[in-house]
């Protein structure tokens, strides 16, 4: 077989599984900030997830916000609520999904926010922010609150 006919189809299976989607994409994580509210520019919200660090009282926390495939603006605290005591329970875009660093369980972008409780990214629902036309705002004392889950995580 030809290196040319071999290179293809490797890149037509890559691109079945999802690669060729992130070829080039990176996962974008923002400029941490420290104790206080989290404003996110509602302008910069894509189908591409971006991370957002926050330290709260020295514990690091990350918040990731989305356009799910409907238009809404999803947003989740990103640890998985299952593995998050692993310390590795969070995720990274590949393609299309979010894929959980411990356990590998995949979450398309329109399953973000939706449910809260086994294998999925902790939600963060409309009554536990603020949003207008511009912003998404999760408040400091929400995110003291939710702390606790960020005990053990580490991202790398």
């Amino acid at each position: 077989m030809c290196r040319g006919f071999r290179i293809a189809i490797l890149l037509l299976i890559m691109a079945s599984n999802g690669f060729a989607q992130n070829a080039g994409q990176q996962n974008v994580v923002k400029p941490p900030i420290a104790d206080k509210d989290l404003v996110i520019s509602i302008a910069e919200i894509t189908e591409n997830a971006v991370f957002y660090p926050v330290d709260i009282e020295g514990t690091r926390l990350e918040v990731l916000a989305v356009k799910a495939p409907d238009g809404t603006v999803r947003t989740a605290f990103n640890t998985c609520q299952v593995c998050y005591g692993s310390g590795r329970g969070f995720y990274k875009q590949q393609g299309t999904v979010l894929v959980c660093q411990n356990c590998g369980n995949r979450f398309r972008m329109s399953q973000v926010e939706v449910r809260s409780g086994g294998c999925n990214p902790v939600p963060i629902f409309p009554q536990n922010k603020t949003v207008t036309a511009n912003t998404v705002t999760i408040s400091k004392d929400y995110l003291k609150e939710t702390k606790a889950i960020f005990a053990r995580w580490r991202r790398s």
